[in-house]
C-alpha cells in the first residue's frame, strides 16, 4: 500500500532553527523538500562525504591483514585513495612495460653500456635489416645473427672495423631501441614491489573499515544538516521547512515538537494536483521479500500508482521456477542460500536473500512438477518438458494462459484504479480483449482453430473488448470525439497486446533450454567413462547452467513483471523514494 502524504510547513525563529532541525531529525518522518531546488550543503562535506565513501567501496573487496593503522578516517581515506589511484597508475605502465619488453624480445639481453664499451675500445657493432634469403651475401669480420623481424627479415649484428661491409641491396640499417631489455625489466621489477607494498598497505587499512563506515554516517548526517539549512527559507527573524509526511503523523507533529520544547507553527494540507510527493510503501508481511528486487533495481512506483509488491511476490517466482526449468537447482539455490543465509544477506541484502530463496522452493515445486532434476527426468512427470512436439505445445499452452492471466489482472486493476470515470471501463474492455487475442496467438503458434470461427469464444471476447477500448479510451461528452481517439489508438494497442501475451513463449522456450543443456551436460560427462573425470566435469556445468538460469531470471522474469505487466497497467515507476529527515545510527567501533 503507498502511504498518503500531506504537504508540511513548519515555521519558527530564526535562532531557533538547529533546535528545530534537531527536533525534526529525532522525530524522522518529514522528507524535506527545499525551498530552492539549487540549495546544496557546502562542497567541503560533499567533497569529504565522496572521500570516504569511495575509500570504504576500494577496501570493500580487500581482506583485512596486519597491523591496523592508528589514524583517523579522513587520513585512512586519503591513503586509500592515494594508493588507489597509484596502483591504477602503476598497473597501466606495468602493462605498457610488458608491451614494450615483447617488442625488445628480439635483442636479447644487450645492454647499451655494453655497445658503448666496444665502440670506446674501436669495436663499432651496427644492426641490419636483411631479407631472410639474402643472408649469405653479407660479409663482415663478424656477422651475428639475433633473431626473426617479420618472418622475411632477420636481424643482424655486424662488425667491420676497416671499411665497410658487404650487404645486399635491400638491406637497412636499424638503430638499437633506446631502451634495452634488462632496463625495460629492472623498472618492471621495481613497480611489482611496489604494487606488492601497497597492496600490504591496503590491507592494513581495511582494518578500518568499520571506522569509515562510522565516518560515513557522521558526514551523511552533516551533510544532510547542512542542505537542511540551505534549503530552508530563512527571511531574517523566521526559519521554515517544507516537506512531506505521512497523513497519520501530520496531526500529531505539532504536539512532537512542543513536548521537546520547540516552539514552532506547524501547517499541512492534501497535496495539489501538480505535485509529486515521495512515495512510501508499506508491504504486506508476506511481500517484504519483493523489496529486495525493487532495491537492487532502484526502481520507485510513483505516488499516483500502484503498489504491485503482491502480483510481483506471486508471479515472479512461479516464472522464475519455469525459467530455471530443474527441480535439482531449486534445491541448490534453496539449500544454498538457507545454509548460508547469513553471508548471502551480508552480500545481496535480507530480502532479496529469501526471495532467491521463495525462488528456489518454487523451482523445486515445478520440477516435482516435472519430474526434470539435474536434467534427469526420475518418474512419469505430470507436466513432461522435453523436447517432444507433444511437450512444447504443452508448456507454451501454459506459458500463454499464464500470461492472459497476467495481463488481464493488470488491465483490470488498472480500470479499478480510474473508478468511478467512464474511463475505468477501457481497460476491462482491453482484459477482455486479452483473452481474445489469446486466441490469436495459440492460431498462429500452435495452429490452434481460427480465432474468427463463429463456433469458438475468441471472436466474441475480441469484438466485445475491442468495442469497450475504443469507446472508452477517452471518455467525452462529444461521441464523435470518444470514437475517434478510440479508433486512432486501437491499432498500435492491439499489436501491444499481441505482442505483449507471445512474450510469455520465453517461459517455455528457456526453460526447455535449461533442460536440454543439463541433459547434454549429463550425457558429456557420462561419454569420459571415468567418475574421477565425470564428477568435476557435472559440478561445473550444472553450475554453470544454475548461473545461466539465474540471469534468465533477470533477463526474462523480472522483464515480464517489469514491463509487459507493468505497461498494462499502466506503470511509469517514475516516483521518488520517501527519505525522511531523521537521525543515523552510528556504529560504535571498539578501542
Amino acid at each position: 500500500m503507498i502511504v498518503k502524504m500531506k504537504k508540511i510547513f513548519v515555521v519558527t525563529r530564526a535562532a531557533s532553527q538547529e533546535a528545530l532541525l534537531d527536533g525534526l531529525r529525532e522525530l524522522g518522518v518529514v522528507h524535506l523538500e527545499p525551498v530552492d531546488p539549487s540549495a546544496a550543503a557546502p562542497e567541503e562535506l560533499t567533497t569529504g562525504l565522496s572521500s570516504i565513501r569511495q575509500a570504504a567501496q576500494i577496501i570493500e573487496t580487500v581482506t583485512p591483514s596486519g597491523k591496523t593503522p592508528d589514524m583517523d578516517a579522513d587520513t585512512a581515506a586519503n591513503k586509500i585513495l592515494t594508493i588507489s589511484h597509484r596502483t591504477h597508475e602503476n598497473r597501466n605502465r606495468l602493462a605498457a612495460l610488458h608491451r614494450e619488453a615483447n617488442q625488445l624480445g628480439i635483442w636479447g639481453e644487450l645492454r647499451h653500456e655494453q655497445l658503448d664499451a666496444l665502440a670506446e675500445a674501436g669495436v663499432p657493432v651496427k644492426f641490419y635489416s636483411v631479407p631472410t634469403k639474402q643472408l649469405e651475401e653479407v660479409s663482415a669480420e663478424c656477422v651475428a645473427t639475433l633473431g626473426n623481424l617479420d618472418g622475411k627479415h632477420l636481424l643482424v649484428g655486424i662488425v667491420q672495423r676497416d671499411g665497410e661491409p658487404t650487404l645486399p641491396e635491400e638491406a637497412e640499417e636499424i638503430e638499437p631501441p633506446k631502451r634495452d631489455l634488462p632496463t625495460v625489466r629492472a623498472e618492471a621489477g621495481q613497480i611489482d614491489k611496489s604494487l606488492a607494498d601497497d597492496a600490504e598497505r591496503l590491507s592494513e587499512l581495511a582494518n578500518l573499515s568499520d571506522l569509515l563506515a562510522r565516518r560515513s554516517e557522521e558526514l551523511t548526517g552533516e551533510v544532510e544538516f547542512a542542505q537542511a539549512i540551505a534549503g530552508a527559507m530563512n527571511g531574517g527573524a523566521l526559519f521554515a521547512v517544507q516537506g512531506w509526511i505521512p497523513a497519520e503523523k501530520a496531526d500529531t507533529i505539532s504536539s512532537d515538537l512542543a513536548n521537546r520544547d520547540i516552539v514552532a507553527a506547524v501547517d499541512s494540507r492534501e497535496p495539489a494536483k501538480d505535485e509529486t510527493p515521495p512515495t512510501l510503501i508499506q508491504y504486506p508481511r508476506f511481500t517484504g521479500p519483493i523489496r529486495g528486487l525493487f532495491k537492487m533495481l532502484g526502481t520507485v512506483a510513483g505516488y499516483k500508482e500502484i503498489d504491485v509488491s503482491v502480483p510481483f511476490m506471486i508471479a515472479l517466482p512461479i516464472f522464475a521456477a519455469m525459467l530455471i526449468g530443474d527441480g535439482g537447482y531449486g534445491a541448490v539455490i534453496l539449500i544454498g542460500l538457507l545454509v548460508f543465509y547469513k553471508k548471502a544477506s551480508k552480500s545481496l541484502g535480507a530480502d532479496f536473500t529469501r526471495l532467491l530463496a521463495i525462488i528456489g522452493g518454487v523451482a523445486l515445486g515445478w520440477g516435482l512438477l516435472t519430474a526434470n532434476f539435474f536434467g534427469v527426468t526420475l518418474y512419469k512427470p505430470l507436466i513432461p518438458v522435453n523436447m517432444s512436439d507433444t511437450s512444447r505445445d504443452l508448456v507454451m499452452r501454459i506459458s500463454f494462459f499464464m500470461g492472459a492471466i497476467h495481463l488481464s489482472i493488470a488491465q483490470i486493476w488498472r480500470g479499478i484504479s480510474y473508478w468511478p470515470s467512464l474511463k475505468s471501463i477501457g481497460p476491462i474492455g482491453w482484459a477482455i480483449f486479452v483473452w481474445g487475442m489469446l486466441g490469436v496467438v495459440k492460431y498462429f503458434v500452435l495452429g490452434d482453430p481460427s480465432p474468427l470461427d463463429p463456433n469458438g469464444p475468441w471472436l466474441y471476447l475480441l469484438i466485445c473488448g475491442g468495442a469497450l477500448a475504443i469507446l472508452f479510451e477517452s471518455p467525452s461528452k462529444n461521441p464523435f470525439k470518444m470514437v475517434g481517439m478510440g479508433v486512432a489508438n486501437f491499432p498500435l494497442s492491439m499489436l501491444s497486446s499481441f505482442s505483449d501475451v507471445i512474450s510469455y513463449v520465453r517461459l517455455m522456450a528457456v526453460g526447455l533450454a535449461s533442460g536440454v543443456l543439463a541433459s547434454s551436460f549429463n550425457e558429456l560427462a557420462l561419454s569420459i567413462g571415468s567418475w574421477f573425470f565425470a564428477v568435476p566435469i557435472l559440478i561445473m556445468a550444472h553450475s554453470l547452467n544454475i548461473g545461466l538460469a539465474l540471469i534468465a531470471l533477470f533477463a526474462h522474469g523480472v522483464r515480464l513483471n517489469m514491463l509487459e505487466f507493468s505497461n498494462n497497467l499502466g506503470m511509469q515507476w517514475t516516483g521518488q523514494a520517501y527519505k525522511p529527515f531523521a537521525s543515523r545510527k552510528v556504529k560504535e567501533i571498539a578501542a
